[in-house]
């Protein structure tokens, strides 16, 4: 297993649903070598897939699992834990680390190896979720209130707060390569949770699967599907695919 360990370079600029639909897949097993615990959260075009592994001696670490099913270790540089969210079709990484004093830290994994640290202007903590082709980046960070805003850094570098009105959160968690975003947002009491489609006119649509107490969209394609996922009125939690035109 390969591991990469790069310079870090910071930033300087900071800004209903119908049933399942039904068909047949092969499932592969995704363990990195010698991890006690792996999860996987993004894939690109051409199959590489990043996510998160513990092992038994420490914090976690991020990977990248490459076409041939090769595994590469991807740490920043002094950070306490790494995990990588998301990919893009030219291998752009993006995620999220911790460091010694526990403060989280948006990064950008480029394809020469190089890291940015993203973090938002003012913000007290930054999670990079979601990157398309040109570069522009969606997450959360958290003010100095404790309150936590969804955000959208463009390829100019200049990040923007996304925020559903009314809400008391709003995390965006991917976005197309034309600019649609998906995410979550809590309503004003923080009692319940909703999915949103930021459309790239600035409307919004939220997304609630049916009979669902909780809904939280984490991923779109460029064909509009939407993923995500619910928990009904038994506190059981699932996944949904949401398709344009239901």
């Amino acid at each position: 297993m390969k591991r990469i360990v790069c310079g870090v370079f910071v930033w300087g600029l900071l800004v209903g649903i119908t049933g399942a639909a039904k068909a047949q897949y092969q499932y592969t097993l995704l363990d990195v070598p010698g991890a006690r615990l792996t999860s996987a959260f993004g894939i690109n075009d051409a199959g590489q897939i990043v996510g998160s592994y513990s092992d038994f001696v420490g914090p976690s670490h991020g990977f990248v699992r490459d076409v041939d099913g090769s595994y590469t270790t991807l740490d920043v540089p002094g950070a306490g834990a790494t995990t990588a969210l998301g990919i893009n079709a030219s291998g752009q990484i993006v995620g999220t680390y911790t460091d010694i004093g526990g403060t989280r830290h948006g990064f950008l994994l480029d394809v020469d190896g190089s890291i940015t640290t993203l973090d938002v202007p003012g913000a007290t903590g930054t999670v990079a979720y979601g990157i398309n082709f040109s570069g522009q980046f969606v997450g959360i960070y958290t003010d100095a209130g404790a309150m936590d805003h969804g955000f959208l850094l463009d390829v100019d570098g200049s990040y923007s707060t996304l925020d559903v009105t009314g809400a008391s959160l709003t995390a965006a968690s991917g976005i197309t390569d034309a600019g649609q975003i998906v995410g979550q947002y809590w309503n004003a009491t923080g009692t319940v949770q909703h999915g949103f489609l930021w459309d790239v006119d600035g409307s919004i649509t939220t997304l609630d699967v049916p009979g669902a107490r909780l809904t939280a969209g984490t991923g779109i394609n460029d064909a509009g599907q939407i993923v995500g996922t619910y928990l009904d009125v038994a506190e059981m939690q699932h996944g949904f695919l949401a398709t344009p035109g239901g």
